[in-house]
């Protein structure tokens, strides 16, 4: 036997060492703990695509070997080569984007759902406008931008001559709702003119560098660009509460952060310095607080969440656009389901309808591909439990 025929062998039988020996080990340990060996579940249902999908995702969630060299693999990929996993994008100067996000601005533009389907956010939308005006209750759609739409240049620095995008999808959305005489609140305008015009204060941008939301700053601005819309639509009036504002410093580590699951790489990440807002009522000297009897209710998704329900608490948009209407709001917030959850804790709440004259319905541009749930058609309440039927002019049209 030749030395190149012994190389080979070496080679080959380390080779299937390597690839047996998690196998190997992993049916050791799971007839130690006394389990069924993982490997043989494959054999236990009809072998289909979709079976073996599921048998691969769950040999690999069950891999002891797998659950060891995984956190030491993304440590040395985020550390290295700067790459967050499946969740996040890493940009520069330590700007971290949400991946999904990213690839529906990105992604090759995809046909309109049917009119009808699940997934068509345009017939859900238009629904709803429907059934509130039935009741005298104005409908006013605002889309919080993705971050990398506000932020391209942060994203890649080819696109550092680039104020704002706005992917397809959304642009015919807005569009399409406008002509089916939905009215809509431009934050991509606002937000792109922001910029453009160093409206806001140097070093002070709109959304956080290691989260996928926006900042105090992008918060304040979305208030006062909804509160202008809503006011000069004619149906709200503003109100003659009067709330002041105390600033409030927050440490935060991004959302994007905490998503690459690595306990070992956060305490080195140092946090955000955050200065929040918290708005509190003049008369009382009591921060911001929902009222369920409001002329408003406010429905969204963890845009309206942070600095609101979380550290510092009555500093998101919720408070700020209650301080620029001088009122309080009512409001439904659930992280992520903003397409269709919000509409199905309305009907399961159907009082918070009682007395309302608009709703502000607040979705994150993702969502119009992505929604949690889709894009369902959700009844109201029966009018008569939500006590909703105020009898008021026809809506002006929002400029």
């Amino acid at each position: 036997m030749t030395n190149a025929t012994r190389k080979e062998i070496v080679l080959v039988v380390s080779f299937v060492v390597i690839i047996a020996a998690p196998a190997i080990l992993q049916t050791v340990i799971d007839l130690a703990r006394g389990e069924s060996i993982q490997a043989l579940a494959v054999f236990q249902q009809k072998v289909t695509a979709k079976n073996l999908r599921a048998y691969e995702r769950e040999m690999e969630e069950a891999s002891w070997v797998a659950k060891q060299l995984r956190p030491v693999m993304q440590q040395a990929q985020f550390r290295l080569l700067r790459q967050a996993g499946d969740k996040a994008i890493v940009g520069p100067n330590g700007w971290m984007f949400y991946r999904p996000g990213v690839r529906y601005m990105t992604d090759r533009p995809i046909p309109p759902s049917p009119a009808g389907s699940p997934d068509d956010p345009l017939s859900a939308i238009v629904a709803f406008h429907n059934e509130l005006a039935t009741r005298n209750i104005q409908l006013l759609v605002m889309i919080a931008p993705n971050k990398e739409s506000v932020y391209p240049e942060m994203l890649t620095r080819r696109a550092k001559h680039l104020d704002a995008v706005i992917a397809p999808s959304t642009s015919r959305l807005m569009e399409d709702l406008q002509k089916a005489g939905v009215a809509v609140v431009d934050l991509f305008e606002a937000f792109r003119a922001a910029k453009h015009h160093a409206s806001t204060s140097p070093g002070t941008p709109l959304y956080l560098a290691q989260d996928s939301h926006w900042s105090p700053a992008g918060v304040e601005l979305a208030a006062r660009t909804a509160a202008n819309a809503m006011l000069s639509s004619g149906w709200i009036r503003r109100g003659d509460l009067l709330y002041t504002e105390k600033t409030i410093p927050v440490r935060r580590l991004g959302d994007l952060i905490r998503m690459l699951q690595l306990p070992q790489i956060e305490p080195a990440i140092q946090p955000e310095l955050v200065l929040c807002g918290q708005i509190i009522r003049q008369d009382t000297q009591q921060t911001y607080h929902d009222s369920p009897d409001a002329e408003i209710l406010v429905l969204g998704d963890s845009f309206l969440r942070i600095y609101e329900q979380d550290e510092p608490q009555s500093a998101g948009f919720l408070a700020h656009l209650a301080r620029e209407l001088g009122q309080p709001l009512a409001s439904i917030v659930n992280d992520g389901g903003a397409s269709t959850l919000v509409r199905q804790e309305l009907h399961r709440r159907p009082h918070l309808l009682a007395r309302k004259k608009m709703v502000l319905w607040e979705f994150v541009e993702r969502d119009i591909r992505l929604g949690t749930e889709g894009w369902q058609v959700v009844p109201l309440p029966a009018a008569a439990d939500s006590q909703a039927a105020v009898t008021a002019p026809a809506p002006r049209p929002i400029p």
